[in-house]
This record gives structure tokens, sequence and C-alpha cells, in this order.
């Protein structure tokens, strides 16, 4: 992963400074996942005009998971933007911090939202705010799509399975289990990790009412999807 990250800031900060389209936050955070072990499959189509995608969260697999599968930037806690390391990497593909109980930053964290989709066509943002054990799904919290509320228009709000199954026990952080606890255990794994994308159909006009409206739609998108499978 080190070796990974030696080779690909060097070449971020050319393509940066030539100002031609950035791929290497992707083919960092893709080749993070597929070192720790996941073997990624696609379910469904990514839109190809730019999305919102929604989706449920189990680990801190998930990110590179999804990077490496749609490029897509990430909405996060403003509270990573304490953490020099985090932020310096996070910035790097195009991560709006959100301050979630200042209204008076909304405003700023729309034109963010923008200036992201327009760089990677994609963000990503964990509604339920938290991990979740992979089986059930926690309440989507519909502060966190203040920034989307009205949808920028010509932008899909696309709802997101993340599916490592039968080994989501094993997958999960959840409870009282240290970050690099579960990072330690995870890459500590001898077999494959598999997991599913499941791109499924975007929210339609009357589900986009609202951030409230939202939500729930896509949370129910999401469960219909995890039901049917079992």
């Amino acid at each position: 992963m080190l070796v990974l990250l030696l080779v690909c800031v060097p070449l971020y900060y050319v393509w940066r400074i030539l100002r031609l389209h950035n791929p290497w936050p992707r083919v960092f955070l893709g080749g993070i996942a597929r070192i720790a072990g996941t073997r990624v499959a696609i379910s469904g189509e990514p839109s190809r005009k730019g999305a919102f995608l929604l989706s449920n969260h189990v680990s801190w697999l998930d990110i590179p998971v999804i990077s490496g599968a749609s490029g897509s930037a990430f909405v996060a806690h403003s509270g990573l933007a304490d953490v020099g390391l985090l932020k310096w990497l996070c910035e790097m593909n195009d991560t709006v911090f959100v301050a979630r109980h200042d209204r008076r930053s909304v405003h700023t964290q729309v034109e963010q939202v923008r200036a992201a989709l327009t760089d990677t066509g994609a963000l990503t943002v964990f509604p339920e705010g938290t991990t979740s054990n992979g089986v059930s799904l926690l309440p989507f919290k519909s502060s966190l799509l203040s920034a989307l509320d009205p949808p920028p228009p010509g932008i899909a709000i696309q709802p997101v399975w993340l599916d490592y199954g039968p080994d989501v026990a094993a997958i999960a952080w959840v409870g009282e289990e240290h970050g690099l606890d579960n990072f330690l255990k995870i890459l500590a794994r001898s077999k494959p990790i598999p997991v599913t994308v499941h791109f499924l159909a975007p929210l339609g006009p009357e589900e986009t009412a609202n951030r409230k409206v939202m939500a729930t739609a896509a949370r129910e998108r999401i469960l219909a999807a995890m039901n049917g499978a079992r």
C-alpha cells in the first residue's frame, strides 16, 4: 500500500499541474481495495452523466471499493479535516467535508458538491452516518443530504448496495472495535473478500422532492435489494 501511494502521489501532482483529468485517486483507492483482498463484482449500471451515490456503510473498505468501481469522490464529516494526513489524502480525491450541524455552511457545501461532481462525475455519501453490521440498515440521516436539496440539474441520485455476502460479519466495523484492529484483521485474512457493488435504479423526480423524501426512498430501495437477495 505504501509503495502504491509513493507511485500515485507524484503522478497525481503531475496531472494536476497539467490540468488533466486526474485518474490517480481512483487508481490508488482501487489498488488498496485489491491489496486488502477484495474481489469486486458490479451489478447494474452506474450513471454516466454524473451521480450522487447513496450507499450503505459496512467497513473502511467501502471507500476504496466504491472509488475503484466508479471513480467517486466522497462526502465526509468535517472532523476528518482536523487530521492532517487524512485531510491531505481526502482532498486529493475531492472530498467534501460536511459540518452537519452548521446550517450556515450549507451554501458552501453546495458549491463544493457541484465542484466535486464536475471533476469526478460521482460523489458518494453514507447516509447512515456510521458503519452498520451489513445485514441490517440503520436509519438514513437526511441532514447529510442538505447540499442536495434540491439536487443539481442533470445529476442522478442513485442508491448503492454494497454486498459482502456471507462473510459480512467478519468484515463489518461495528461496536467498540478500534479502527486499526479492524484494518489489521481484514489484512490478516487468508482468503479473498468477495463484494458486489449493486448500482440500483436512480430515484425518480417524485423521490427527490426534498432531502427527507430522498433519504427515505434511497433506504427503501437498498432494503428491497437486500431482502430480495435473501
